[in-house]
């Protein structure tokens, strides 16, 4: 049995998007690394850790249907380059697709900071109650208890290493402050 495709990252119902997508995006010579499993509304698909290709030409992008373009941006959220994944993860934070969630939540669990910070202005309503970001977010990390503790291990992780002299209070931390706020987006939705 081979790797996972790409198209392994997006609930089957997506899968002639997702083909679109790839037809525009450039041919890597590394492949995708260690996909993490999540459960997407009952259906599990199988996200990149990271992912390689160049960015595809603006023109491309621009032929992609918005839902198309959605998936491009979650794709690249994944990207080896941490400007790249900033980019792109700026653009998908507006959807209130189900599939974007595991996309956002894996980058509050990685290191660059400034990513972090990004995510939590895009997600202004996580924490309030009946809003579409609180129950997109609580709805997919309660389905993905694991996946939720996993990340914030990585959180305390990453401070501990990189920001514990910036945040001397884990409390503080960018990270910290978004883990707690998908932590009361899963009490509103439980």
């Amino acid at each position: 049995m081979g790797a996972p495709t790409l198209e392994a990252a997006f609930p089957a119902h997506l899968a002639d998007d997702v083909r679109c997508v790839l037809a525009v995006v450039p041919e890597s010579t590394l492949a995708p690394v260690q996909p993490f499993a999540v459960d997407v509304q009952g259906e599990t698909v199988l996200v990149p850790s990271r992912i390689y290709p160049d960015e595809p030409a603006a023109p491309a992008v621009g032929r992609l249907t918005p839902v198309q373009q959605v998936i491009l941006h979650c794709l690249y959220s994944r990207h080896h380059d941490g400007r790249v994944r900033q980019r792109h993860v700026e653009r998908i934070l507006p959807s209130n697709a189900a599939w974007v969630a595991p996309f956002v939540v894996q980058l509050a669990g990685e290191y660059v900071v400034e990513i972090i910070d990004a995510v939590r202005r895009g997600l202004p309503e996580l924490v309030t109650p009946g809003s579409d970001q609180c129950r997109l977010y609580g709805e997919f990390l309660a389905r993905n208890p694991a996946f939720l503790a996993l990340t914030e291990r990585r959180v305390v992780s990453y401070w501990d290493c990189y920001y514990r002299g910036k945040y001397s209070t884990f409390s503080t931390y960018p990270g910290a402050v978004l883990i707690e706020e998908f932590r009361t987006a899963v009490a509103e939705h439980v």
